[in-house]
């Protein structure tokens, strides 16, 4: 023994001490770090079943049975940089020990002190270590659960993403490339819809394996949403790229896969992108990927779309980045307003009531028209700001105006907006009177989606005492029966039939059949787009109750209520 040694074996620890450490599955130990001499509690044998006596009695040799990492226990002690101010120096770490190569691991929690010698390095230790074998277990389990996705197996999101990163990280250092794909199951809410998710959860978990067996070594699989996949195919060329989605398709599709529920015929669509060649970040992959896969599900479902450059696709991207900007600009500098296009009484040709039409007062002072702004702001997300605005706005002036009666068009999503709803509770109860002079039009396009929520949309409407007509009727399949269904008043005739009906004799019939089965549903008819005055007596005499367009005066920013004498300027059509 080492001057300064411990026998912390004998001297110190008592047997019924040593009884107790070892009830807790616990041991202590005295290492002289000069001499590389270990001391255990009689226990220990009980506690390190299995290890050699020989590998128990010097350091070096104990550190030969440490995984992962033999160097813990010295990293601990020798090579740390505390200073011992005479208390010892404090520390903890875990290691696993095997006692040979078909031995299992037992892990080990090691807490202990080391002490400094005269020239200030350490010069003895002296500790407990514990069996930790169902910590380790447990913690193993949820390192797993937070890196792989628990229905599948294979990597979750989480670490799908780095490991994307790794391998752009990998292929700028080394100037290599390789595939990022994205897999999604085709129709897997149908399957859902049809059998329930446990059948659905079968499906994805058959795709995995899927194409987990057909991936080469080193490629990576990972779930990266609920029916997609994301693969990491390491040095892919262009070539190679197709050749792998064509396996991992035919795998998917040429078998069907057995559930509980029967038998699932399947298909799934790839998006790609090389890398680096055209993402250099894990957001362009990711992001072109996805975009790759909405086309192929667009064009073709089962199939491959690689991602490629495209100078119209980035500069219509330049473009709708410019306009949300505009529009949300002008939202909040209040330049949205309104125009008002005539709706006049087919025989008087007097005004019935006009439609609202938006307009963006540009920075020049010139307008943008509902044609430059409505699509652009559906296609951006920001229609339903537009529809708050022109909704407020319309109210606003059916207060002002007592005698004014307006229509507003919303948007699809609008319909079934509570904060729209929300709104014009709000306004209605704040002006009495104004909702009787108020009609709100929703396109054909809405009325067949959900004949149920379209229904109780129209249904809380006409409870306000405000009146529901269908734009652009005919140029979708809305039966008159659902007409009648919904409670409508007023149907405005898609212009594109009303335009040509003095030349075209199938537009002349399609129109007056409308204008008919209207009539006997006790439903106003308004035709839009009448430009001529042939058009309009033709219309007359079919028992058409308005008609729109320029023949009767385009939108224009002059209320045409105001008391101004200043002529309208008409600025476009709708």
């Amino acid at each position: 023994m080492a001057p300064g040694d411990t026998p912390f074996l004998h001297s110190v620890l008592r047997t019924s001490d040593a009884d107790f450490l070892a009830a807790l599955g616990q041991a202590s130990f005295s290492w002289s770090i000069a001499g590389d001499t270990l001391h255990w509690s009689e226990n220990v044998a009980a506690v390190l079943r299995d290890i050699p006596q020989a590998s128990l009695s010097k350091a070096s040799e104990f550190s030969k049975l440490i995984e992962p990492m033999r160097a813990i226990r010295n990293d601990a002690v020798l090579n740390s940089t505390a200073t011992d101010s005479g208390e010892g120096v404090p520390y903890q770490i875990e290691y696993g020990l095997r006692a040979s190569t078909s031995s299992p691991v037992l892990w080990v929690d090691e807490c202990g002190r080391w002490f400094a010698g005269a020239d200030g390095r350490p010069s003895r230790a002296q500790g407990i270590i514990r069996i930790n074998n169902e910590r380790h277990a447990r913690n193993e389990q949820l390192l797993k659960l937070s890196q792989d996705d628990p229905l599948t197996g294979e990597f979750n999101r989480t670490r799908l993403i780095a490991a994307l990163a790794e391998a752009i990280e990998e292929a700028g250092r080394f100037r290599s490339s390789f595939a990022f794909m994205l897999v999604g199951i085709d129709h897997l809410a149908q399957i859902n819809d049809a059998f329930g998710y446990e059948v659905a959860d079968e499906v994805i978990v058959e795709v995995g394996k899927r194409i987990r067996a057909r991936l080469r070594g080193g490629d990576l699989l990972g779930r990266f949403s609920g029916n997609k996949f994301g693969l990491i195919l390491k040095n892919c060329s262009v070539d190679d790229m197709h050749v792998a989605a064509e396996r991992f398709l035919a795998g998917i599709r040429d078998e069907i896969v057995p559930t509980r529920s029967g038998p699932v015929a399947l298909t799934a669509s790839i998006g790609a992108i090389n890398a680096l060649r055209h993402a250099s970040t894990v957001e362009e992959a990711m992001s072109r990927t996805q975009e790759a896969l909405d086309l192929a599900k667009a064009r073709r479902r089962g199939s491959l779309t690689v991602w490629r450059p495209n100078v119209e696709r980035d500069a219509q991207r330049r473009v709708n980045i410019r306009v949300t900007d505009e529009i949300v600009t002008a939202l909040n500098e209040r330049r949205i307003v309104m125009a008002y296009e005539p709706v006049v009484a087919a025989v008087s040709r007097q005004p019935a009531f006009h439609e609202c039409l938006v307009r963006m007062r540009q920075e020049d002072g010139e307008y943008s028209l509902s044609p430059d702004i409505v699509p652009v702001a559906e296609k951006l997300g920001l229609i339903r700001l537009v529809d708050h605005r022109v909704l407020e706005l319309v109210v606003a002036e059916l207060a002002e105006a007592p005698h004014a009666q307006l229509s507003l068009n919303i948007s699809p999503d609008t319909t079934m907006d509570p904060d729209w709803w929300a709104s014009i509770e709000s306004l209605m109860r704040a002006h009495p009177g104004v909702a009787e002079r108020l009609i709100v039009e929703i396109t054909e396009t809405v009325a067949i989606q959900d004949l149920n929520d379209v229904r109780g949309f129209v249904t809380r409407l006409k409870n306000f005492g405000s009146r529901i007509a269908i734009d652009d009727f005919g140029a979708g399949y809305t039966s008159f029966r659902n007409l009648r269904k919904l409670g409508v008043d007023i149907v405005k005739i898609d212009g594109a039939f009303v335009q040509n009906i003095a030349r075209s004799s199938d537009d002349r019939a399609f129109v007056q059949t409308l204008i008919d089965l209207a009539h006997r549903l006790g439903i106003k008819t308004v035709a839009e787009w009448v430009q001529d005055e042939e058009s309009a007596k033709l219309l007359q005499g079919w028992g058409c109750d308005y008609i729109q367009g320029r023949l009767t005066g385009l939108a224009s920013l002059t209320k045409p209520w105001a008391m101004a004498a200043k002529p309208a300027v008409a600025i476009g059509a709708n």
